[in-house]
């Protein structure tokens, strides 16, 4: 998800112009556009004051240097005030423009940022196995607050200024004569011009700055997230040097950039400056030969002066727009990626059914293997238990994911209650499931809304059965703050234990016809072990229930326990039938029952 140092096509001006007022013609923004118009029409009155206050100015100075002995003082007084009050509604209107405009550029970042958001939830698991989510979150954030600054910036700065700049050769033009207007578009050309040289060369160095950026966020995320794992290789050290050599890279690129600036800074004060001295010196040219007034020389100056003013950030303006288009771009482009699996143009909601699944000659391979499952086929009756066992890379937690239908078996399909599951929406399949993993993640958040993470719209009634059913009762009771109990980043302030019965009280109180277990016990010791798993019975009764399993007491009452290898069922039947054959199964529990009395008899050491 790393930004690209390559210069971006110049086509992305438009691209992202055509995204912005597309947004702001849809129909999420059909009630700002009364303000748009309004914000509009305000920059516009705003640059004809901004080109009439140096007229007024002129007028004012020549009132004062033409004077007669009859010329009343109310002349360059009211000129001058007329001078005060059009610079001020110059300044004012844009004031009020911003302030009537603010609401509508938030709720525009705000629908960029959710429309993102809710895109990348979507996307397949393939995606997010891959992304680095500090990468990401800066593309979705940067792409938002872009929409900002090319509404500020191009918009109501950058466009207006090719306004005023029409209006003010027109004035100038008309009221002094045709060298002014020639003067000030030269200049301002040239302006844009070595500002635009120079500034694509700034872009690729901040393009690497971004970049750098993104790797050291990404690191830093990484690291922080997975604070244990460092700790617990005392790679504390060696995180943070990785952290300091991103930042070093980020440092080079930023004072590459920084002194890039002084070279342009430079570069423009020298092309207004001269075009300053070429108005100022054809002005006085023209008033020591009688054609204007001292008041004239003043007005034309002030007039170019004015045109500056918003010039003087074009550099830093013109990049960062560049820059925007970019983050714009990066931001179309995440959320033009499409989902390996999607929902079809046909897809239904899936009812309620007894809860059969049924695999039928199944084969899937994952990105850069050969075989992942090859013709895999059973059948889960309603109501019935079925254990998964096997070596580690045998296919067992793939099984899984084709039932959540996170990936589409090639061939083979999955059927639940008859139903091909593509032929349904997703959300309505998975609502249908309940999920325990080996490892529950839970969210910095309370006890109560990670249990009511199941089923968002369950009463206290059911969140309190579904936590006696998983044998957090007693737990709950037992904490001050009870159920509003903070479990922070990940769960990490409960024990492994608790953490497995918070996940099987979620997925009890989502009340599914399915209960998916993923080897629900196997990082607890044997006494919490114990616990969890008769939460697991009793949350498993009446349900459809498939437990892939790595201790194989587990699943010894399941009512049929299938035996992978290599991506297929080698064995199945009951527990009794599979230890008769003296095959893997037998083999597997020969090994688990010698482990475990190995561990039961070891000697204690003494002290």
């Amino acid at each position: 998800m790393a930004e690209t140092s390559s210069s971006p096509p110049r086509g992305e001006f438009r691209a992202a112009l055509g995204r912005l007022f597309a947004l702001l013609l849809s129909t999420d923004m059909k009630k700002w556009r009364p303000r748009m118009a309004l914000a509009l029409v305000l920059t516009l009155i705003a640059k004809l004051f901004a080109v009439t206050a140096p007229v007024a100015f002129g007028e004012g100075v020549n009132a004062i240097t033409e004077r007669t002995a009859d010329t009343a003082i109310w002349g360059f007084v009211a000129a001058f005030m007329l001078y005060a009050g059009a610079r001020f509604m110059s300044v004012g209107a844009p004031q009020l423009r911003d302030a009537l405009f603010a609401p509508v550029s938030q709720d525009a970042q705000r629908l960029t940022a959710v429309r993102a958001f809710g895109h990348v939830q979507r996307l397949s698991i393939g995606f997010h196995q891959t992304k680095r989510t500090g990468a990401l979150n800066r593309i979705i954030d940067r792409g938002a607050r872009a929409i900002d600054f090319f509404l500020r910036f191009f918009v109501f700065n950058i466009g207006p200024t090719v306004i005023e700049l029409l209006l003010a050769a027109s004035v100038m033009g008309i009221a002094y004569g045709w060298e002014f207007p020639v003067i000030a578009v030269v200049t301002v050309a040239a302006y844009a011009l070595s500002t635009a040289l120079v500034t694509e060369w700034r872009v690729r160095l901040r393009r690497d700055m971004n970049e750098a950026d993104n790797e050291a966020s990404a690191r830093s995320v990484d690291a922080l997230m997975n604070f244990e794992t460092v700790k617990s290789f005392a790679a504390e050290q060696r995180e943070t040097d990785r952290y300091d050599e991103a930042l070093t890279r980020y440092a080079d690129a930023a004072t590459r950039s920084m002194s890039s600036l002084a070279l342009l800074n430079g570069l423009q004060a020298l092309v207004m400056n001269l075009g300053l001295l070429a108005m100022a010196v054809v002005a006085g040219w023209k008033a020591w030969n009688g054609v204007l007034l001292a008041g004239d020389i003043a007005a034309v100056t002030l007039i170019l002066m004015n045109i500056y003013q918003p010039l003087n950030i074009l550099g830093w303006a013109y990049r960062e727009i560049r820059q925007a288009a970019v983050d714009m771009e990066r931001l179309f482009e995440t959320l033009a990626i499409r989902p390996d699996v999607a929902d079809g143009p046909a897809a239904r909601p899936l009812h309620s059914g007894a809860g059969s699944v049924r695999f039928e000659r199944v084969s899937f391979a994952h990105d850069g293997r050969d075989r992942s499952l090859d013709d895999v086929s059973f059948d889960l009756p309603p109501g019935s238990f079925t254990g998964v066992c096997g070596p580690s890379g045998a296919g067992k937690s793939t099984l899984l994911k084709l039932l959540f239908r996170f990936y589409d078996p090639a061939p083979g399909r999955v059927l639940l209650d008859g139903t091909d599951i593509r032929d349904v929406t997703q959300d309505s399949l998975r609502a249908q499931m309940g999920l325990v993993p080996q490892d529950v993640v839970l969210f910095n958040d309370t006890l109560r809304a990670n249990i009511q993470y199941g089923d968002p719209d369950a009463d206290e009634a059911a969140l309190l059965e579904a936590a006696e059913q998983a044998r957090l009762g007693d737990f709950i009771r037992a904490l001050p703050d009870g159920l509003d109990t903070l479990v922070g980043e990940r769960g990490l302030k409960l024990s492994g234990g608790e953490k497995q019965r918070v996940g099987v009280a979620r997925a009890i109180i989502r009340n599914p016809r399915l209960l998916i277990l993923d080897e629900a016990t196997s990082a607890l010791d044997s006494e919490t072990e114990e616990e969890v798993q008769k939460a697991l019975s009793q949350a498993a009764a009446g349900r459809t229930t498939l437990a892939v399993a790595h201790r194989l007491s587990t699943i010894a009452g399941a009512d049929q326990i299938l035996v992978m290898d290599d991506g297929r069922i080698v064995e199945r039947g009951t527990h009794a039938e599979l230890l008769a054959r003296q095959e893997l199964y037998a083999r597997m529990w020969q090994r688990q029952a010698e482990a475990e009395g190995r561990v039961e008899s070891s000697p204690v050491r003494s002290l």
